[in-house]
């Protein structure tokens, strides 16, 4: 929910470092040391190692006219996310779709909300999205929606109510003071405390979103009830947006990651488990790999993937994977990968991701490089988790020419009109800058397209158990734009290798096997496995994925 902080300048300093180390005639560094082994998650249900795509439903397909995109355009294209047919290879075969918020709200983004219950009028209506979650489950994709705990639109009835007096039924159901505390936000300068109702009010991300008291049970117990009121409708699970910032102790630290937040956190995933044992509950918590950590509990034997919140996006190998991609570098994706195997607990999950709607789109931040583009794919997919993909990364869709949160969630492009076959009207935004073939029916059928590969991907990930469920030991490389991985369940190995460099790489690997079978190797890949090690060739920007024996 956040905005995104600046850019990280690690690809600049890499690129620095090593112009001044070659022109320094410094020698190279020495060849990293194997990483810590990540065991598989130990959690058996449905999202352990599944695809999820994610949705604006306002951007993707618009089936009235009116511009805005709603429930049943999404309902039209559902084949173009997986047909339900595993024998055919049109669809991009994703498991799950994430929507991002579809509740009433007087915002276009939807993040503050002023009904729990219903459908915002613009998408559809609540008939309208049974039928959705219908026909997702006959195609064999689970549904998950955005939640928004934090808080909720100024113009909910529970805050109108809240305002008009301090005796008011809901008045503690949010968080007042008087006089002003002052505090800054806790992720930047601007103000935390607004003046209404005859008293001030906390208002963590902008002053029309007043912050719920999760100290208040009677909070907690609405939002629990009314997220299982939503399982009732079939869906599948929840993305909690923003779970950091739920209680606060004080200003500046004391805003975010307070042990009651974590309790209140765990206390809600209870009640959605109590109704759906299987039910996805994934975290946004924006923050390093030690602050996110926590935030999944400890594994339990009945919950053997953390007892609170069993995925959290991991926001810093996100990072590292599209800064590696640019730069060429391996190095900090497996410096990521091994803040993770430690970190995480035994057993736990993870959510890798590229970018997604609060960020600026990883096309336009790899320049619109296919070979680019493809590697970050090939890295994602390929990781252990649950990996997201946002809608349109299938494509390389660029960011608008803007830098509001909106022109990072464009309209898709399904074909070349001036509309993209979003809309037959008028685009609600415009539709962000556009090669030839930056659309669904221009990649679709040409194998060498960026959606062929998305596609290609998921369906060799698909086909491997250890790939979608296995755990993760990462090799040594001497090559820095080398990452080498083996992914591994009891029965089977899978040697993955991602060249992010410029130059053809010729390594040997320590992995052992007699034979190698290849799921997915680029032009040019090979490899003389041998008992001694795997001699792999790798060209640049390439990947190749093989089964050991």
């Amino acid at each position: 929910m956040r905005r995104p902080r600046s850019l990280p300048l690690r690809a600049l300093v890499v690129a620095l470092v090593a112009l001044l180390s070659s022109a320094c005639g410094n020698a190279p560094a020495p060849p990293p040391t194997p990483g810590p082994t990540r065991a598989a998650s130990a959690a058996p249900d449905w999202w352990n190692g599944a695809v999820v795509y994610e949705v604006f439903v306002r951007s993707f397909r618009d089936s009235d006219g009116d511009g805005a995109g709603d429930l049943a355009g999404l309902l039209e294209k559902l084949d173009y996310l997986n047909d339900g047919d595993p024998a055919t290879d049109s669809d991009l075969g994703v498991d799950a779709i994430w929507l991002m918020p579809i509740y009433p709200s007087p915002s276009t983004h939807g993040y503050d909300v002023t009904s729990y219950d219903a459908v915002n009028p613009t998408y559809g209506t609540l008939a309208d999205l049974d039928r959705l979650v219908a026909a997702c489950h006959a195609r064999g994709i689970k549904v998950v929606l955005d939640w928004i705990p934090n808080h909720t639109s100024d113009a909910h009835p529970w805050f109108v109510d809240a305002t008009s007096s301090p005796a008011a039924a809901h008045r503690d159901w949010y968080v007042w003071r008087s006089p002003n505390p002052g505090w800054t936000q806790p992720f930047g300068s601007g103000p935390a405390w607004f003046p209404g109702g005859g008293a001030w009010y906390y208002a963590a991300f902008w002053e029309h979103m007043p912050d719920l008291n999760w100290r208040n049970p009677a909070v907690a117990a609405e939002q629990s009830a009314a997220a299982i009121r939503w399982l009732g409708h079939g869906v599948d699970g929840f993305r909690l947006d923003a779970v950091r910032y739920l209680v606060e102790n004080g200003p500046g630290p004391g805003q975010e990651d307070q042990p009651e937040t974590r309790a209140a956190l765990k206390a809600f995933a209870d009640a959605v488990r109590a109704v759906r044992p299987d039910a996805l509950l994934v975290g946004e918590a924006w923050a390093d790999t030690a602050t996110i950590a926590p935030y999944l509990g400890t594994p339990t034997a009945a919950l053997p993937g953390g007892d609170a919140l069993p995925l959290l996006f991991d926001f810093p190998l996100a990072d590292a994977i599209v800064n590696g991609v640019s730069a060429g570098d391996a190095r900090p994706i497996a410096t990521a990968l091994d803040a993770v195997a430690r970190a995480y607990p035994a057993g736990t999950g993870d959510a890798p991701f590229l970018t997604n709607h609060d960020q600026v789109r990883v096309a336009t931040r790899l320049s619109a490089d296919p070979a680019r583009l493809g590697l970050a794919a090939a890295i994602l997919l390929t990781l252990q988790g649950t990996p997201f993909l946002y809608y349109g990364e299938e494509l390389g869709l660029l960011n608008g020419d803007c830098a509001d949160d909106a022109c990072k969630r464009t309209p898709m492009s399904w074909d070349a009109t001036a509309t993209g076959g979003f809309t037959s009207g008028t685009p609600w935004w415009p539709l962000a800058p556009r090669g030839p073939t930056t659309s669904v029916a221009a990649q679709t059928g040409d194998p060498g397209s960026l959606l062929s590969r998305y596609r290609r991907l998921i369906r060799v990930r698909k086909a491997s158990e250890a790939l979608r469920r296995g755990g993760t030991e990462r090799l040594a490389a001497a090559s820095p734009g080398l990452l080498a991985l083996v992914r591994a369940l009891p029965g089977e190995r899978v040697l993955v290798v991602h060249n992010l460099g410029i130059d053809t790489v010729r390594e040997r690997l320590a992995v052992t096997a007699g034979a190698a079978t290849p799921l997915l190797a680029d032009p040019g890949a090979a490899i003389a496995p041998s008992p001694e090690g795997a001699e792999v060739t790798l060209p640049a920007r390439a990947t190749a994925i093989w089964r050991l024996e």
